[in-house]
């Protein structure tokens, strides 16, 4: 994933080879909390059928900022309620083309 940030703003988004859904998210930071909105693109000829799925975030960054801990929550398939653990855990804070070939591929 690729995260940029400007002033209390920060924008994640997946590497364009690194699934066949893609995800996005939109947060703001206030000290250690982290708030925001997700949305999934699934891929297209997978379980979901190219759905679209959204919703809320909350996290809370690590006193090194090298993690973000929290809670998702969105709709699922049968239009219920769903929520769950989502960390983002950083990685690599180059931005080199080699860096990039070696994230941006599926698992």
């Amino acid at each position: 994933m690729g995260l940029s940030k400007h002033r209390d703003r920060l924008t994640v988004r997946s590497l364009p080879g690194s699934a066949l859904s893609t995800l996005t998210m939109d947060l703001v930071v206030d000290g250690n909390v982290i708030t925001g909105t997700w949305v999934e693109q699934t891929e297209p000829e997978g379980y979901y059928r190219g759905a679209r799925y959204h919703g809320a975030i909350q996290r809370l960054a690590e006193p090194t900022g090298r993690k973000l801990s929290g809670k998702w929550v969105g709709f699922g398939r049968g239009m219920e309620m769903n929520t769950g653990p989502w960390d983002l855990i950083f990685l690599d804070g180059s931005t080199s083309k080699a860096t990039l070939e070696k994230y941006n591929r599926a698992p």
